[in-house]
């Protein structure tokens, strides 16, 4: 179903069952919208763990600097390819409140935080990280995919204990030419030093997902799911 709240972001929903337990908040990639990564649901092969809500939200339109300053779905704008070197703050502390009041509205709905995981693809990977770290609650968990650790020096400030034990499943693809490999190598040991617990995969593949990528994910949720 599809939420069309004026203070929401409004979402594709997936529920693998009645009445669900967990939720798993999915931000997409730059350009791209909620329908991303629904179809990935039943790849997972979840369904020994019980009812699960996927929640796939749709990012705000805007300009995006970098794409000549097009207007399309985007967690905040980029505004050159090196990502880290100018970025957008106003931007990214917007969305992660937007992704705040999805966590919200979950526990409104009986899930508590520590039964939400979020999970992301490249600006969604980076919105994940961004949330995830700060929130002042324990998540079950963070996944980021093809993506990037923003703001890093203020995440070093910013960051709360609640989730200072949160696993955290971090993959990206060698051959990308999205998202730099290096890019990621600098989040993994920008997370290790502020000691964060980090399941790091690396696969084959340009700027995309693949299967064994896929069943690294549910294995993912398997674990922290209980």
């Amino acid at each position: 179903m599809n939420d069309t709240t004026n203070t929401l972001l409004e979402s594709i929903e997936i529920e693998t069952g009645p009445e669900p337990k967990y939720a798993v908040i999915w931000l997409h990639g730059l350009g791209a919208d909620g329908n991303d990564f629904a179809p990935i649901v039943p790849e997972l092969q979840l369904g020994e763990l019980g009812p699960i809500r996927f929640v796939f939200p749709h990012a705000p339109v805007r300009p995006v600097t970098i794409n000549n300053g097009i207007a399309m779905r985007a967690w905040y704008d980029i505004y050159m390819a090196d990502l880290v070197r100018r970025e957008d703050a106003d931007g990214l502390y917007a969305s992660q409140q937007a992704v705040q009041d999805l966590i919200a509205r979950e526990n409104s709905r009986g899930i508590p935080s520590e039964r939400i995981i979020l999970a992301g693809f490249s600006q969604g990977c980076a919105m994940a990280l961004q949330t995830g770290l700060r929130y002042p609650e324990k998540l079950a968990g963070i996944i980021g995919l093809s993506g990037y650790l923003p703001l890093a020096t203020q995440a070093k400030e910013e960051r709360h204990e609640a989730n200072a034990k949160t696993p955290i499943f971090l993959a990206h693809g060698t051959m990308d030419p999205v998202v730099a490999f290096e890019r990621c190598q600098a989040t993994l040991e920008a997370l290790e030093a502020m000691g964060y617990s980090v399941r790091f995969k690396t696969y084959p593949m340009p700027h995309s997902v693949c299967l064994e990528e896929i069943r690294d994910i549910g294995e993912f949720l398997r674990e922290i799911i209980t």
